[in-house]
């Protein structure tokens, strides 16, 4: 995908870029270290890092970052080689469903999330809310990550790496508001420290291969497995089923109650390799306009 890019002394402009909407990416629920800002930007933590990104008409602000890490870090993280609209075509040409979705969530990008922080920040999201979920990583961050650079007077510290949370307590982990979850995240975090996981050794596995060893951790069922595998394993056809997607697909694709196995086989056979794209704009559709709400 061709860019049009700007860089500045300490920040960089993506000119013209009509497939990254921040508000849709950053608040469609695939991450929770993004926070808005009083003048619409948002700002986050990725790695040791801190970025703003903010959108001015139709060109997208990095601010602040230079070329290096554009180049090394921001690409891959803001899915940027990627085509949307090729993907985008795609799956509007399978229904009105997905034509509608997509309409709704255009802008959406899929972040390349680091895989270790996408394990435990899923395993918290089981059974709970977004802003419960933010809370409890930005505590854990708080109180076990490095800090880095402040934003505008404000602390960020890096998320804890598996070996500093297995060597913390169950009681610790509840104080960073985990609840029944505390015990899984410090199994998970003894597990791939002990074991010395390497998670781009795991990327090279097949989807099947791969959801088998994640679901061998603490806390991971099928749905945490197939979130890790869409934001951080580079595993684009999984099609994690939450609460909201069961409830989409069943209102307005099977019109009854459906099993999560007869969705997932459906939507692998229907979106294919674009299925956890597929995802994404019908959970963001669903969630935010109450999609079958009522038949919960």
């Amino acid at each position: 995908m061709n860019l049009d890019i700007v860089y500045e002394k300490d920040h960089v402009i993506i000119k013209e870029i009509h497939t990254f909407e921040p508000k849709h990416t950053f608040e469609c629920g695939q991450c929770f270290r993004w926070e808005r800002e009083e003048d619409g930007s948002y700002t986050g933590v990725v790695y040791d890092k801190v970025l703003n990104v903010k959108k001015i008409g139709n060109d997208v602000i990095l601010y602040p970052t230079n070329q290096l890490d554009f180049e090394n870090i921001w690409i891959e993280y803001f899915d940027l080689h990627t085509d949307y609209q090729m993907i985008q075509e795609h799956l509007q040409a399978i229904d009105p469903v997905m034509k509608k979705a997509i309409g709704f969530g255009r802008g959406i990008r899929i972040l390349r999330q680091d895989p270790w922080e996408t394990i435990i920040s899923f395993i918290i999201s089981a059974n709970n809310n977004i802003p419960r979920i933010k809370r409890a990583i930005d505590l854990m961050s708080r109180g076990y990550g490095q800090p880095v650079e402040d934003f505008r007077g404000g602390a960020n510290y890096t998320f804890p790496d598996a070996a500093t949370l297995s060597k913390r307590t169950v009681e610790e982990l509840l104080a960073c508001n985990t609840g029944y979850r505390a015990p899984y995240i410090l199994k998970t975090a003894q597990q791939v420290s002990t074991a010395n996981i390497e998670f781009q050794n795991l990327k090279k596995l097949d989807r099947e291969s791969c959801q088998r060893q994640l679901m061998t951790f603490n806390g991971i069922g099928p749905k945490v497995a197939n979130c890790v595998l869409f934001f951080s394993m580079g595993k684009f056809d999984a099609f994690p089923v939450d609460v909201w997607v069961k409830r989409v697909m069943e209102a307005l694709y099977f019109e009854q109650k459906t099993s999560h196995e007869k969705i997932q086989a459906f939507a692998e056979k229907s979106f294919g390799e674009y299925a956890g794209y597929a995802q994404q704009y019908l959970f963001y559709y669903a969630r935010e306009l109450g999609i079958g709400k009522s038949k919960a």
